[in-house]
């Protein structure tokens, strides 16, 4: 299998299933796209990664990279390698003394740890035919909702705008302290603002 490598493009709100997301990964040399449908709880995973937001209590894929590296496991690659029935199938590609092992994972999962691992995801020509897609110009102009945006607000509005930088960094240590990572999101997002 000639391996393609791909690149997360971001996270946006399923608009064909309710509650759910979509990972776009992209084709890192061309124009094809992978959306992905996965849950709420694996992608607020991959967001908080994503964001670079540290939890005070390690979250599960935290645990098993912690667990990986106690015992000297390295996380090599993600492979997509089968789309079945709208199912994607990933395996971890991992290495210990020596021994390459390879293990069987959910694609949100896979995409979540090589975040956290930083490796490369790769997929085959065969699924990105099957499931890729190309954006037109206005597609990719058009905002994408993040996982993490507040609904409540106006385009461009934060509703943090209105605290002053010291309050904003005491109300994102609240929130992080309280595991409430969506708001801890938004808030980074205003003190990022804030540095242009």
């Amino acid at each position: 299998m000639q391996k393609i490598r791909l690149n997360i493009l971001g996270l946006s709100v399923s608009q064909t299933q309710s509650g759910a997301y979509a990972l776009v990964l992209a084709e890192e040399n061309g124009e094809r796209r992978i959306p992905i449908i996965i849950g709420p709880v694996e992608a607020q995973a991959i967001a908080i990664q994503l964001e670079g937001l540290k939890p005070p209590r390690p979250l599960t894929h935290d645990l098993i990279k912690n667990i990986a590296f106690a015992f000297d496991i390295a996380l090599i690659e993600v492979t997509i390698y089968k789309l079945e029935e709208g199912i994607f199938y990933s395996e971890l590609l991992c290495e210990m003394g020596g021994r390459e092992v390879r293990i069987d994972s959910r694609t949100s999962d896979a995409v979540a740890l090589a975040l956290r691992f930083r490796c490369p995801i790769y997929t085959s020509e065969e699924i990105l035919k099957k499931a890729g897609i190309v954006l037109t110009r206005d597609d990719e102009e058009s905002p994408v909702r993040s996982l993490l945006d507040d609904d409540d607000e106006e385009p461009g509005v934060s509703s943090y705008a209105q605290y002053s930088s010291d309050e904003l960094e005491e109300l994102l240590n609240d929130a992080i302290q309280n595991e409430d990572y969506e708001k801890a999101s938004i808030i980074r997002d205003e003190m990022k603002k804030r540095e242009k």
